[in-house]
């Protein structure tokens, strides 16, 4: 670029085109402003266009900031008060979307997460906002009269600068550490970030045990660090995966206990004396696989529970018996980290960053908006609630 070119003027200059940066660009467009967005990926929404199995888990309709994960616990709750899942799902409805409840108030399109995007730069484009891909940041700097942002695509001259970049999972989706960048340029502590929403590995004794029983799947409750969560669990060739596990990651930190109710339906103990008494002849393997995938039943009686008829077990057995099977002790040893990661724990720190407008608390005219903060959702559509929530939040003020 030479240094003649001249610069390309906005009031509104979003950095990223994904969830967050698209709702702060439309909103912020739509009250007037002049609004240009730019990535450095080939088109906008690509996590969007992933999500769900390609059909988009929007949004979900029990949205309350308890589903969230931060440093700073109240920051989430003024920005999903003012934008609720109900204000999303009529912008869907305004543009014929069809969509569903699979469950939990999970939302998610009928045909295809395509639409959500198309929906994003319709009210884009009915905003006069312009959407530039394929354009990489080169350098910001901060004058009286606002920030100049250099790009390959040249220099742009705006008012309010919003960093809405994302975080660090799924590298193979253009994901970087840029937005924590520019925080730390201007002065913004970001706290340590990790993978959040993701698979764990196992190692030693227990992957040897259930390695090769990868594909089954099983509903538990996995617990760890005061939470827990209900759903199922899929064994893979690595560790544990499903959305019990990927619900429970985000609590879980190398050396922390983590624990499995392998019969979250049933009370283990009467249900195994129940079993005594009317299926006394029948092993105990046999007996489980009735209420747990077989291989797995087969798996637990060869290396963790007694291998035989049930009525041969007398009551402090069957007690042994019901603890491990209600309280499942499962040692991990990592996570299958970024790669795979569906969100990054940790951020840009909120206590720098008004929780009502989203501009930075130390350099005016700076917002941060979407993943790049410390604010990380549970599975099932909050973090895209978040995204609309906080890009709406940061839109009508910048």
């Amino acid at each position: 670029m030479s240094q003649g070119t001249a610069a390309q003027h906005c009031d509104v200059l979003v950095i990223g085109a994904g969830a967050a940066g698209l709702m702060c660009a439309l909103t912020a467009g739509q009250r007037g402003r002049v609004v240009q967005v730019i990535d450095h990926a080939n088109k906008p929404g690509k996590k969007i266009l992933m999500s769900g199995g390609g059909r988009c888990n929007f949004t979900n309709t029990g949205t309350t900031a308890a589903n969230f994960i931060s440093a700073n616990p109240h920051f989430c709750k003024s920005a999903l008060a003012r934008y609720t899942p109900a204000d999303f799902i009529a912008m869907v409805e305004r543009h014929r979307i069809a969509w569903h409840e699979k469950e939990l108030g999970q939302l998610f399109c009928d045909i295809s997460s395509k639409l959500i995007v198309r929906m994003l730069l319709d009210e884009c484009q009915q905003a006069a906002v312009r959407i530039r891909t394929d354009c990489a940041v080169e350098g910001i700097e901060r004058g009286a009269d606002g920030f100049r942002v250099r790009t390959g695509h040249g220099l742009f001259h705006c008012a309010s600068l919003v960093i809405a970049s994302g975080g660090l999972s799924i590298p193979s989706m253009g994901a970087s550490g840029f937005g924590y960048e520019v925080a730390r340029q201007f002065g913004h502590a970001v706290l340590p970030t990790r993978a959040g929403l993701v698979p764990l590995t196992l190692s030693g004794r227990h992957q040897e045990r259930l390695a090769d029983l990868s594909g089954v799947a099983l509903p538990v409750e996995a617990r760890c660090n005061g939470q827990a969560f209900r759903n199922f669990m899929l064994l893979t060739h690595r560790g544990i995966s499903g959305p019990a596990i990927l619900q429970i990651s985000s609590y879980w930190q190398p050396g922390d206990d983590l624990r499995l109710d392998l019969l979250p339906d049933q009370d283990a103990l009467q249900w195994l004396r129940g079993m005594k008494r009317e299926r006394g002849a029948s092993e105990l393997r046999t007996v489980l696989a009735e209420v747990m995938p077989k291989r797995m039943a087969q798996r637990l009686c060869e290396h963790w529970l007694p291998d035989r008829p049930v009525r041969q077990l007398d009551e402090p057995q069957l007690k042994q018996a019901a603890a491990l099977l209600a309280d499942f002790p499962l040692v991990a040893s990592g996570t299958e980290g970024y790669r795979t990661a569906e969100v990054t724990l940790g951020g840009v720190d909120t206590r720098q960053v008004s929780s009502s407008t989203f501009e930075s608390r130390q350099v005016p005219g700076l917002y941060f908006v979407g993943e790049v903060l410390d604010v990380t959702g549970w599975l099932g559509g909050y973090n895209f609630q978040w995204a609309w929530a906080s890009g709406h939040a940061a839109g009508q003020a910048a």
